[in-house]
């Protein structure tokens, strides 16, 4: 199980604490405290219980899978539940619960639970990237609510390139469409409703996120004036990630459009000539089996009523493909 991160953002220094030094870091003046939980652990529970004083059903959220975004507002902190994607097997998109307790002093990031199947490190690259910026010297935030909004900021990347591997999947079906690729038809469609699933499922993530951010900034009270532009801000990062999604999609969803089409119309065409080919033969099949039913069997081949019967199919074979053609059928 990955350790809890704790950092204490001093001014212009930043220094690594363990989870029994964040009650002593919370008495500092001017500190800003940063605990990151991979996992909710006992560890983990104490602190947010004892230390944090959280109310019991943000632990709740803190422990278990949320699937749908929310925000939950206490007396001494907000609880903001986002999702991140990660790809996995078959077009699923993984959804990765990221959620951030934001008090007068501190936040507190919580991952997970995760699938098993994923490395812990896929839930901690948007922190584990924040936490490289502020040891490095490049980000100092003055406030909760700014060190929030880098970390939202961080996921929003992610989203943003999430939907550019998206889009590289989709241009390559594009070109395999219009160059007249047609292959398989049901694998192909499988793989377009996967990018499509994809799209779907990061367009949901920007949208409930920004309705998510939208009720913060419209409970005006509960957020200093100065703070309310970056809540702005995330909103308008998170509309922009779900408009991208759409815009996207719509183009997909043109490229499948065209596919089916195509493959609509092909088979059309297979059919209209399968019915001109019935047309011509049912005539003749009738003619021979009346032919054979009512003309006694000879010890040999009667040249002449042979010849006879053949130019007759002939004929009726030459006249019905006439008419299919006057017809336009084929």
């Amino acid at each position: 199980m990955a350790a809890i991160t704790v950092l204490a953002l001093d001014g212009h220094t930043v220094e690594r604490h363990s989870v029994a030094d964040v009650a002593g870091l919370l008495e500092r003046p001017e500190t800003l405290v940063w605990v990151d939980i991979p996992e909710c652990s006992d560890e983990a529970v104490a602190m947010l219980t004892d230390v944090l004083d959280c109310h019991p059903l943000a632990v709740r959220d803190c422990m278990q899978r949320n699937r749908v975004p929310r925000v939950r507002i206490y007396p001494h902190q907000q609880l903001l539940i986002l999702h991140g994607p990660e790809r996995g097997p078959s077009g699923h998109v993984h959804y990765l619960e990221l959620d951030q307790l934001i008090g007068d002093k501190y936040v507190v990031t919580v991952h997970g639970p995760i699938n098993p199947n994923l490395p812990i490190e896929v839930a901690l690259r948007e922190t584990s990237a924040v936490q490289r910026r502020l040891e490095s010297g490049r980000f100092r935030p003055s406030s909760p609510f700014e060190l929030s909004h880098a970390i939202t900021s961080a996921l929003t990347h992610r989203l943003e390139a999430f939907i550019e591997e998206l889009t590289s999947d989709v241009w390559q079906l594009e070109q395999r469409v219009t160059g007249g690729h047609m292959g398989n038809p049901e694998e192909f469609l499988e793989e377009l409703f996967q990018a499509r699933h994809g799209l779907l499922a990061v367009r949901t993530m920007g949208a409930l996120g920004a309705e998510v951010y939208g009720r913060v900034a419209a409970l005006q009270t509960r957020v200093p004036p100065e703070e309310l532009r970056l809540i702005n801000d995330v909103v308008d990062q998170l509309t922009r990630i779900r408009a991208l999604a759409d815009g996207e999609r719509e183009y997909l969803q043109g490229v499948i459009e065209f596919y089916r089409v195509r493959a609509e119309t092909k088979m059309t065409i297979a059919a209209e000539r399968l019915a001109v080919i019935a047309v011509v033969t049912l005539p003749i099949t009738a003619l021979s089996s009346i032919y054979g039913m009512n003309i006694i069997v000879n010890d040999r081949t009667q040249a002449g009523p042979l010849l006879a019967i053949l130019a007759i199919m002939t004929v009726m074979s030459a006249l019905l493909l006439t008419w299919a053609k006057r017809r336009g059928w084929w």
